[in-house]
Parts: C-alpha cells; sequence; structure tokens
C-alpha cells in the first residue's frame, strides 16, 4: 500500500528547560514520513526546500524508504525556518521565528509515479495548497488525513471547512478542536466538527494522549507517563506518520484497526519527545517499538 506524504521538510531551532539547539532538520513532512517509515516502505513525499538543505539528510530519507521525487529543491532560495520556545510545562511555546521562504509560493507538484497512491497524509499547510493537492490525484485515495492547527483557523477558515469535506480523518489538538467548533465540551466539539466533513476525529492532548471518536464509536489512548520529555516539537506529526503508516501497514481502515493505529502513532510520538527533533526517530527498531506499544497496551488493560 503506497503512502503520500505532504508537508514541510525544513529547519528548526528549539529551545526547552532541558536544553536548546543551532538549525535542525524539522517539518511536517519529515517527521510524518520517518514515523510511517518503520511500518511501510512505500512512502512518497512532495515538499519544498531551498539549496541550503543538505543532500545528505535528502539520502537519510531515501535511505529509511521514503520516495524524494516530489521533493522540490529551488535553486538560490532559503528553506523554511520555525525558531521556537517551550514553557517549563512543555505545553505551552513561544514562537520567536517564522520565516516562510520557500514556503511562500509552494506549488506542490505531484509526481506521475505518485498518482495511484492508497493513503494520502495531508501533514500541516495552508488549506489552500491541501485541498490542491486533492484536486491533483486523479483517482481518490483510500483515505485521506490531514492535520491542521489554529493559525489556520485565524486566518484561513473558509478554506479549511471546504477541505475538510473532502478528507476522511482530522487530526487536531484540544484547543483547535474547540476554537474550530466554538464548543469548550470536547464531545460537542467533536460531533460538531464532524458534521464539517470527516468521518473520523482524533483529537490529541499531548501527555494526556489522544481521543478517537467517530459518528458511532469512540476510544481513548492515554499518554504513555516519560521519565524524560527533551522536545515535544514534531510530535504530532510523529503520530500521525505513525497512525497512517500503521493503516498502510495492515491495509485495514476499520475503527476497530483504528484504535491500534492510535496507539502505534502514540508509540512513535513518546520516542519522538525523548530527544530534540528527528534524532531518536532515526535509530529506532521493530522490537524497541513493539516494547513500547505492549506498554501502552498494558496502560489500558484491566
Amino acid at each position: 500500500m503506497s503512502l503520500l506524504s505532504i508537508g514541510t521538510v525544513a529547519f528548526d531551532a528549539i529551545e526547552t528547560p532541558f536544553g536548546k539547539t543551532d538549525k535542525i532538520i524539522g517539518g511536517a513532512a519529515t517527521f510524518i514520513s520517518l514515523s510511517a517509515s518503520y511500518f511501510t516502505k512505500n512512502i512518497n513525499l512532495v515538499a519544498v526546500v531551498g539549496e541550503d538543505f543538505p543532500t545528505t539528510y535528502i539520502a537519510l530519507l531515501n535511505a529509511k524508504g521514503v520516495n524524494t521525487d516530489g521533493l522540490q529543491i529551488k535553486k538560490g532560495e532559503k528553506s523554511f525556518f520555525w525558531s521556537g520556545k517551550y514553557h517549563s510545562d512543555m505545553n505551552g511555546r513561544d514562537t520567536l521565528i517564522t520565516e516562510l521562504n520557500v514556503l511562500a509560493d509552494f506549488d506542490p507538484i505531484i509526481p506521475e509515479s505518485y498518482q495511484d497512491c492508497d493513503y494520502l497524509m495531508l501533514g500541516n499547510l495552508t488549506p489552500m495548497v491541501q485541498e490542491l493537492v486533492t484536486q491533483r490525484l486523479v483517482k481518490r485515495p483510500k483515505l485521506v488525513v490531514l492535520d491542521t492547527m489554529n493559525f489556520w483557523m485565524d486566518v484561513a477558515l473558509d478554506d479549511l471547512k471546504r477541505v475538510l469535506k473532502k478528507i476522511d480523518v482530522l487530526t487536531i489538538n484540544d484547543e483547535e478542536a474547540r476554537q474550530l467548533s466554538g464548543e469548550y465540551n470536547i464531545l460537542k466539539a467533536a460531533r460538531k466538527i464532524l458534521s464539517m466533513g470527516p468521518r473520523t476525529l482524533i483529537i490529541k492532548k499531548g501527555e494526556h494522549g489522544a481521543l478517537l471518536i467517530n459518528d458511532q464509536d469512540m476510544f481513548y489512548a492515554p499518554g504513555l507517563p516519560l521519565e524524560e520529555v527533551f522536545d515535544p516539537t514534531g510530535a504530532g506529526d510523529t503520530f500521525a506518520g505513525g497512525f497512517i503508516g500503521y493503516l498502510a501497514h495492515t491495509g485495514d481502515i476499520s475503527f476497530d484497526n483504528m484504535k491500534r493505529a492510535v496507539i502505534h502513532g502514540s508509540a512513535m510520538a513518546s520516542f519522538c519527545v525523548e530527544k530534540f527533533g528527528t534524532e531518536n526517530l532515526l535509530n529506532l527498531t521493530p522490537e524497541l517499538i513493539t516494547t513500547r506499544v505492549n506498554k501502552f497496551a498494558k496502560l489500558v488493560t484491566f
């Protein structure tokens, strides 16, 4: 089963109570693709970078089974750059620098070899670009998952509502669910968002887990208590990559299998936060992932 991942491939500079980094590799599509690569090897990436993006990292993505034929490299331009500082509780953060650079006029070109994708992960980008991708695919994928954020709800709400009608699964956090729906109660918020188009909703609650819900069923996955949390950047994208990667691997998009996919996504996100950036996603093994998934299973077994 082929997976098409759309999003940012970028540079981040991060400061948390446990340390800080200079420019490191980040971006939604990077975290999604690396996470998904542990479950399925047929991953196609569409993104844009500048001439400053290291070719060694592109080679690393290729080595993980990520096809980068759809990665545009703009000569003479710089890659997207974000810098942020996390608060002491690691939940809130302040954006220090945002440089759109090549992302300012990103036109997602879908290579012919990508057209027959079974699963589509629309990482956090402008809703207009996300919708454009759905229009440029000649065949609708088996499953379309979209991630977004409060910024697009502030500046492009109509565009976002339009693309929500074209997807199957939406992933957002609890604060964003409240903003999008206008409802404070999470269940009421979920019902209202489901009426906007998605058949299934995942509400991410950070260290407190994730809620999976559709019109008939609901499942809650806890957060895994960790001794060390260094950097939450990319955790949501890593979760999404693990979620859709597991579904692509199993070929089963039933609600029961989505429960398992949520646990696998949560396990991948728990690895992500233990080190800065993508560092901890580069050297995992199937055994480590299985052990971590089993820890989640013990949390929900009684």
